[in-house]
């Protein structure tokens, strides 16, 4: 019973954190809102490019990297080890195959020559130039958070092997678990922004 107070406590700190993730996100959605209606043509034309095949692969990854998780947390509070661990350990595969994609995705643009201040972006519209430079920074960022996300993953994997998981002490697993879905909802607003305009 004396432990319920700590681990409130430490899941309202995680939702204050989580809300300041949300504000920078949404700071740079904003941003993005603003040169989409400035540079329209551009955007769309630049929203092209870009593979909406990985997009889409990317985002059914993160949903059941998701799903994987909400069943860890579910698997621990019901004292279920095994299955508890094995959310965890697919959620993780998921952020990995995630960032592999980003890894392909970014470099084919890179080899061709579509990165911030590139000559080719820099001698063409100035609108295909805020489209990638914004594309770089809020896909980058995000794939930092996946890193982020992952580290906080193997960490709760590892206390549930330890058993410093339990059942009755989940607080760390279950803000590790926020945290991923907030990074897998940050995805669901990038995905059509950047990939599905028309």
């Amino acid at each position: 019973m004396a432990s319920h107070p700590d681990e409130s406590g430490k899941k309202l700190g995680m939702w204050l954190f989580l809300y300041t993730e949300i504000i920078l996100f949404g700071g740079l959605f904003v941003l993005y809102a603003v040169y989409f209606s400035r540079y329209f043509g551009d955007f769309k034309e630049s929203g092209k490019t870009l593979n909406r095949l990985i997009g889409l692969m990317n985002t059914v990854i993160l949903l059941f990297s998701s799903f994987a998780v909400a069943a860890a947390v579910t698997a621990i509070q019901k004292k279920e080890k095994k299955i508890a661990l094995t959310g965890l350990a697919t959620a993780t595969l998921c952020g990995l195959i995630f960032l592999v994609n980003k890894y392909f995705e970014w470099g084919h643009k890179i080899e061709a020559g579509i990165y911030p201040n590139s000559e080719k972006l820099v001698s063409g519209p100035h609108g295909q130039n805020m489209f990638f430079g914004l594309y770089y920074v809020i896909t980058g960022l995000h794939g930092v958070h996946i890193i982020i996300g992952m580290t906080l993953l193997i960490i709760s994997l590892v206390f549930v092997l330890e058993g410093k998981v339990t059942s009755e002490r989940f607080a760390l697993l279950e803000n590790s678990g926020l945290y991923w879905h907030l990074v897998d909802l940050i995805w669901i607003f990038i995905f059509p922004l950047f990939y599905l305009i028309i």
